[in-house]
């Protein structure tokens, strides 16, 4: 058994280009990004487990990033996919970023679309505050208020209510069990910080990413051989649905020069 995927194939091309969302989200983040992207390779979306078309696609066992990370590895092998392009969003870019960790003969490169890469104070009081409530508050109650804070603005609106939206197809059990990765975020983005992988980076942050984009720019600043920063004006965490335009075209303009 594999995690749900979607295939958009161009039968022109044999380069892949693999989208993981965030935690809370589907695949159908993405939507307005399949047909640029499908211009230039072979599209691949797929949903988390506990996640959209995988809600049922759980154990009973501790969530960890390289286990996930490795469902997102067993789809690769499922379908023969022996390198591909990643596009992550939030949660999805540290899932993207172990991966590479795990398997870097299989990422041509890696497109971070709000990275996180450290939380801040405020971020870290929303996980302590999250660890509390977890068993006491209905879940959606806990996702709408970090869905909030994290986009705040009006501008912000529509990628909120999508995640939102999303996250009602997740049960409790499941949230608490992906809450609970964040047990273990500090130490593992440490790491990430510190260590450069020789895979070419770019990195797109909304100006108004505000808990992520400061520590984003010291990595790229000190990650320079291989990361790129694009940061786009007037948008917020979830840069793929508020600027998608822009997104695109600096994404495929990336993914383009590489070929």
């Amino acid at each position: 058994m594999v995690l749900n995927y979607t295939i958009f194939p161009n039968a022109e091309s044999k380069q892949w280009i693999t989208f993981i969302h965030g935690a809370g989200g589907s695949s159908s983040i993405f939507f307005k990004q399949v047909r640029d992207f499908q211009k230039i390779g072979n599209v691949l979306l797929m949903d988390l487990r506990g996640h959209g078309d995988s809600k049922d696609f759980v154990t009973n066992e501790h969530y960890t990033f390289p286990l996930v990370a490795n469902d997102i590895n067993e789809v690769l092998e499922h379908l023969q996919i022996k390198k591909s392009h990643f596009v992550g969003i939030s949660l999805g870019t540290i899932l993207i970023r172990q991966l590479a960790e795990l398997y870097p003969e299989k990422i041509q490169s890696m497109i971070f679309g709000g990275a996180i890469f450290k939380m801040n104070f405020r971020s870290q009081v929303l996980m302590k505050l999250g660890m509390f409530l977890r068993y006491v508050v209905p879940y959606l109650w806990l996702y709408r208020l970090f869905a909030f804070i994290i986009m705040p603005r009006a501008n912000h609106k529509a990628a909120r209510l999508l995640f939102v939206n999303e996250a009602k197809k997740m049960n409790q059990k499941e949230f608490i069990k992906w809450f609970q990765l964040t047990a273990e975020i500090n130490p593992i983005l440490k790491r990430f910080r510190a260590d450069e992988l020789p895979i070419p980076t770019l990195f797109m942050m909304g100006s108004q990413d505000y808990m992520f984009l400061p520590s984003v720019k010291k990595i790229v600043a000190a990650h320079s051989n291989f990361s790129k920063l694009v940061e786009i004006p007037k948008s917020g965490h979830v840069v793929n649905v508020e600027n998608a335009v822009v997104f695109n075209s600096e994404a495929l303009q990336f993914i383009t020069n590489l070929t």
